[in-house]
C-alpha cells in the first residue's frame, strides 16, 4: 500500500544519528514506541499549518477563533468516529498528562456515580496508571490474575474474573483492564470482559493507551450491546503526536448525572455571585479552562491518517512484524522472553520484554544504546506487580519457588526486564539489527559488563564514554544560536 509506505518513511526522527562508543555515527534504531511514539510528519505539518490560524476557542467573533473552534470540534468528532463510538451516546474530551489524568478522572466519576457500589476489578497486568487511581478512589479493589493455562502468563483470567464478580455482585462498580499490555504486548479480550462485567451490573473501563494506535477498536454498535465499552481512554503521545493530550470517551448518561470533576471557564452557562449553572453541552462541560488545542488537532490529524490507511491493515502489518521479532528472539537460547509467546493462543501488539540470562537488564539496555544506537527501555515499565510476577513465574519454572515479596529499593536494580517495542515506522531491518546486537552481547557479555559501573542513581554508566560529550543537544543553546542568526 503506497500510502502506508509513504507515511512510514516520513516520521520525524527516523534519520537521527548518534555517535557511539567506537566513534562512528549510527542511525538511531527507535524501539521504544510503547513509551512514546515518534511524530507523524503529516500530523506535524497539519499542526504547523494550524498555527498560522491559532486563536482560543469558545468564540466565533473573528476568523481565527472560528477556525480554531471548528477544528477543535472536528477533533472530538473524528476521535469518536475512529473508535466507533455512537456520538449520540458517547462524548469525547481531552485531559492533561495523558491516560493517567484520564483514568484518575474516571475513577472519581465511577466512585461518585454509584456510591453504593464500591468494588473495582483490576487486572494484575496493569500499568500503574490503571491501578493506583482505583486503589485510591474505590472502596475495594480486587486484582484479577492472568491466565496460566499454557504455563506462560497470558491474557486476563476470565474464569477468575467471573468468580470474583459473582462473589462481589452486590458491590461491583466497574472492571478496569488494559486493552494491550505495555509490558508484553498481550492483547486482552476486552469485549468478552465487557460482556462479563455487564452481566453483573458493572461498568467496563478500557485503558487503550497501547491499543488505539495498533488495532481496531469498536466502543459501541456491537450486535450484542453487552459487549459495548462504557469508558475508553488513550494518550496522544502514544498515537504518533508527542505533546498531545489524553483522551476520554465515556457514556454521556454517566457524566450527566453528576457535576463535572473540573470546574472553571468554558464549562458553565452562567455564573452569579451565589451560584453557577453548568453547561449541558458536551464536551464543553467536561473541559474547564483553555485546552491543548493544537495537540488535540494534531492527534485528530494523525487519526485521520490511521483511519485512511485502515486499522485492520495496520494491525495485520504489525502482527507480522511482532511474530517475526518473536521468532528471531526466541531462537536465542540465552534469552528469556516473558508472557505467552504463542500468538495463536494469545495475540500480541507492539511490545516484547525479555532478559539475557545472567545479565542485568540495565547493562543490556545501556550496551544496546552506547554501542549500537538501539533505543529500548528497561526496568519495570510502571507495572511493578506484573513484571515481578512474570520474573518469579519464569524462575520458578526453572529453579524452584522464588519469593519476591521482599523486593525493596535496594533490589530495584535487579527487578526488571528489557523491552523492545514497535510503531508504524518499525521494520524487519530494525529487528535484524536488534537481534544481531543481542547475539553480540550474549557472546561477549563479560567484556561488555567490565566496561560499566553503577552510579549513585542505580544506572549503568560506561567507564569512559560520555553521552553528553559525544551527542550534545541543548534547547537553550539552540535558541541562542537562532537569536544570533
Amino acid at each position: 500500500m503506497k500510502l502506508l509506505e509513504k507515511i512510514r518513511q516520513e516520521f520525524l526522527g527516523l534519520d537521527t544519528e548518534y555517535r557511539t562508543i567506537d566513534g562512528s555515527s549510527q542511525r538511531r534504531v527507535y524501539l521504544d514506541s510503547t513509551a512514546s511514539t515518534l511524530m507523524m510528519k503529516a500530523a506535524y505539518d497539519a499542526m504547523e499549518e494550524f498555527y498560522q490560524h491559532y486563536a482560543n476557542t469558545h468564540s466565533l467573533l473573528h476568523f481565527s477563533a472560528k477556525i480554531a473552534t471548528s477544528e477543535y470540534h472536528w477533533a472530538h468528532d473524528r476521535i469518536l468516529s475512529f473508535l466507533q463510538a455512537d456520538p449520540e451516546r458517547y462524548t469525547c474530551f481531552f485531559t492533561g498528562s495523558g491516560s493517567t489524568a484520564a483514568i484518575n478522572r474516571l475513577a472519581r466519576i465511577f466512585r461518585d456515580y454509584r456510591p453504593d457500589r464500591g468494588t473495582a476489578f483490576v487486572s494484575l497486568m496493569e500499568h500503574h496508571s490503571n491501578d493506583l487511581p482505583h486503589r485510591k478512589h474505590a472502596r475495594k479493589v480486587v486484582h484479577i490474575p492472568f491466565d496460566m493455562n499454557s504455563g506462560n502468563p497470558g491474557c486476563i483470567d476470565l474464569s477468575t474474573l467471573e468468580a470474583e464478580l459473582e462473589r462481589n455482585k452486590d458491590s461491583a462498580s466497574y472492571v478496569a483492564v488494559t486493552g494491550v499490555s505495555n509490558v508484553t504486548g498481550i492483547i486482552n479480550p476486552v469485549y468478552d470482559i465487557a460482556e462479563l462485567a455487564h452481566k453483573y451490573g458493572a461498568f467496563m473501563l478500557v485503558d487503550g493507551a497501547q491499543m488505539a494506535a495498533h488495532l481496531p477498536v469498536q466502543i459501541s454498535g456491537h450486535e450484542n450491546p453487552a459487549r459495548n465499552i462504557d469508558a475508553f481512554v488513550f494518550s496522544g503521545h502514544k498515537t504518533y503526536v508527542p505533546g498531545s493530550p489524553g483522551v476520554v470517551i465515556c457514556r454521556k448518561d454517566i457524566l450527566s448525572a453528576m457535576e463535572p470533576e473540573e470546574v472553571g471557564g468554558g464549562m458553565v452557562e452562567q455564573v452569579f455571585v451565589e451560584r453557577y449553572l453548568i453547561s449541558e453541552k458536551f464536551p464543553d462541560r467536561e473541559e474547564a479552562g483553555t485546552p491543548n488545542i493544537p495537540g488535540a488537532i494534531g492527534l485528530a490529524a494523525a487519526i485521520e491518517v490511521l483511519d485512511t490507511i485502515g486499522m485492520q491493515r495496520i494491525f495485520k502489518d504489525e502482527d507480522e512484524l511482532i511474530n517475526y521479532a518473536l521468532d528471531k528472539i526466541l531462537a536465542l537460547p540465552e534469552i528469556a522472553v516473558y508472557g505467552e509467546t504463542d500468538c495463536s493462543r494469545c495475540p500480541r501488539a507492539a511490545s516484547i520484554s525479555f532478559n539475557i540470562l545472567g545479565m542485568d537488564h540495565g547493562i543490556v539496555a545501556a550496551v544496546l544504546n552506547d554501542y549500537f544506537a538501539i533505543a529500548v527501555r528497561n526496568e519495570c515499565f510502571c507495572a511493578h506487580p506484573y513484571v515481578k510476577e512474570m520474573i518469579a513465574d519464569y524462575l520458578e519454572s526453572r529453579v524452584g519457588q522464588v519469593d519476591f515479596n521482599d523486593f525493596d529499593i535496594n533490589l530495584k536494580i535487579k527487578a526488571g526486564m528489557v523491552r523492545t517495542s514497535f510503531g508504524l515506522y518499525s521494520t524487519r531491518e530494525d529487528v535484524d539489527l536488534l537481534v544481531a546486537a543481542l547475539k553480540d552481547i550474549c557472546a561477549n557479555r563479560d567484556n561488555y559488563s567490565a566496561q560499566y559501573h553503577v552510579d549513585d542513581n542505580g544506572n549503568y554508566v560506561h567507564n569512559q564514554f560520555k553521552m553528553a560529550e559525544s551527542n550534545p543537544f541543548s534547547v537553550q543553546q539552540y535558541v541562542q544560536q537562532e537569536l544570533k542568526s
